[in-house]
């Protein structure tokens, strides 16, 4: 991999711990198209008892749960931001993150960006980077 090394989460023990350990997940390109990645990960983070916060310029509510046009207009606590927007986008989608105090970030696969994952481990968030969380659980945790 060659993505900003230090401080990226790649031990399979520590994306488990990450998993479990987090329990608000806001998704960030999560919209009502049910053909998109973003609307199934979303569903399986759910069916774990994840609670999902949609983050979609539309601001449409997705699987019965409130959707927001932005990370700050979130009137909660976030613990994960998941991105799934294009990886040139995850710059602003990070500076985001940590403004509202998120723990952590979640790049989806294919999402590497080096400024922004060093923006992230800069800012002092857990980073996951190119993997996605429904391949992971099953792998690490099981069904």
């Amino acid at each position: 991999m060659a993505y900003v090394a230090d401080g990226v989460i790649t031990d399979d023990q520590a994306i488990r711990d990450f998993l479990i350990a987090h329990r608000t997940w806001a998704v960030v390109g999560l919209s009502g198209n049910m053909a998109r990645p973003a609307w199934g990960v979303s569903g399986f983070l759910k069916g774990h008892d994840k609670r999902i916060v949609p983050v979609h310029p539309k601001a449409e509510a997705v699987h019965g749960e409130q959707g927001y046009a932005l990370l700050e207009e979130i009137p909660f606590p976030v613990d994960v931001v998941d991105v799934f927007v294009n990886a040139d986008l995850a710059g602003p989608v990070t500076a985001q993150a940590a403004a509202v105090g998120a723990k952590a970030i979640w790049y989806q696969l294919d999402v590497v960006n080096e400024d922004a994952i060093k923006l992230a481990l800069d800012e002092g968030l857990q980073v996951v980077v190119d993997r996605c969380p429904a391949i992971e659980w099953p792998r690490l945790i099981g069904a």
